[in-house]
């Protein structure tokens, strides 16, 4: 049952609407977990300028009937070039959590990446998708959950696994250290008490949250001999979950589809991957949420295409906001993109209807940029449909 309402498409035009439809709708501890990033955030500002500093180079005079804007990624046909990155936590951003999530990128004809942390099972979250699912793994809670994960993950049919290789630590991200998420997520009841009136302060998403039974537990992360993990012992267990090269071949050895490696920020990392059985890679700084002064994920792209383009598809994530960001990436060598943020806000905004509307006006945005382009296709799109402003 969808206990919010939907958009008003009118009030949602592009994905800063959603970002502040979000801001309305949520405390402020989980609206600055989507929001935030680490330190004094220069990563988060940097992939969002990254893309200002990169100018187009139309084709005039043509007319283009239609656009087409699917591609193939790992051999599966996807109707736009944009994937749902994994996000962790969603279930408490919205009632629907990665279920929602899943309906809405299945029903755009698209790719979303369930993340470790998910608040439903492996399973659910499969059965109500109609598009690829590929599954996200930290080792959280050892080696033996995670091959039970894996396992689970196999006979549900997801079709990737993707390596998060960014994570050996979390990043600093002080705006959840002011806002009391570490209070909020404990288990000291009187240090909850000067945070509470942020969560009195929306009653709706409350009720939502309560109905849906509290902070979820991690029905994918089942800790031999204790169950499944606890949403609120997530921070602890992430920092002693890092995945390493050396854990590598253990892993192909336990999964035996495609693997892709997320957190690629150089041409050497890329190659490794490749050596290591990588049949993708994702060139990424986690959103700005890890190491503040990584650079913006575009403006490593283009090496990491140079490095290993011809072997394995590249992919990008990293301030993706609008169609127009899309096509500046595919311009530089990704063979497509992943949103986070982007789909989250339209998540915390109304479930499923807003994630599809993030989906929609990016895909709007997207076909109206390649007309305006006077470029047919998104197989189409190159380098030279760009030119780097001189400062």
């Amino acid at each position: 049952m969808n206990r919010d309402r939907r958009i008003d498409p009118p009030r949602a035009v592009n994905i800063e609407d959603l970002r502040r439809l979000a801001r309305k709708r949520l405390p402020r501890v989980v609206f600055e977990f989507i929001d935030g990033a680490a330190e004094d955030e220069l990563t988060l500002a940097a992939n969002r300028a990254a893309f200002e500093v990169l100018t187009f180079r139309p084709r005039q005079a043509v007319a283009l009937p239609q656009c087409d804007l699917r591609t193939t990624l790992l051999g599966c046909d996807i109707s736009l070039p944009v994937l749902l990155a994994p996000v962790g936590s969603a279930r408490v951003m919205h009632h629907e959590g990665e279920i929602g999530i899943a309906r809405a990128a299945g029903a755009a004809g698209t790719t979303y990446i369930l993340p470790t942390t998910s608040g439903h099972r492996l399973e659910d979250v499969k059965a109500a998708s109609s598009g690829p699912l590929w599954y996200q793994l930290y080792l959280i809670g050892g080696r033996e959950a995670a091959e039970a994960a894996l396992a689970r993950a196999s006979s549900a049919r997801f079709s990737a696994l993707v390596l998060t290789i960014d994570t050996p630590v979390a990043g600093m991200r002080e705006r959840d250290f002011r806002n009391g998420l570490k209070e909020l997520a404990g288990r000291n009841p009187l240090a909850k008490i000067p945070f509470l009136p942020q969560l009195l302060a929306r009653p709706r998403w409350l009720v939502n949250l309560l109905l849906d039974g509290g902070a979820p537990m991690l029905p994918n992360v089942i800790v031999p001999g204790k169950g499944p993990l606890p949403l609120l012992d997530v921070g602890a267990a992430l920092a002693q979950s890092a995945v390493t090269w050396e854990d590598f071949r253990w892993i192909r050895q336990v999964w035996r589809g495609p693997v892709v490696v997320k957190g690629v920020l150089t041409g050497d990392d890329a190659r490794r991957a490749v050596d290591h059985g990588a049949v993708a890679v994702v060139v990424s700084n986690h959103g700005g949420r890890q190491l503040d002064g990584a650079p913006a994920s575009l403006h490593v792209l283009p090496e990491v295409v140079d490095a290993v383009g011809s072997q394995i598809e590249v992919l990008m994530d990293g301030g993706i906001r609008r169609g127009a960001d899309v096509v500046k990436a595919i311009c530089l060598g990704a063979r497509a993109v992943l949103i986070g943020r982007a789909y989250a806000y339209g998540l915390a905004a109304a479930g499923t209807a807003g994630v599809a509307r993030a989906l929609e006006m990016l895909r709007a945005d997207l076909e109206r940029t390649l007309r305006l382009l006077g470029c047919p296709s998104v197989a189409g799109l190159d380098r030279s449909y760009l030119n780097v402003r001189q400062e």
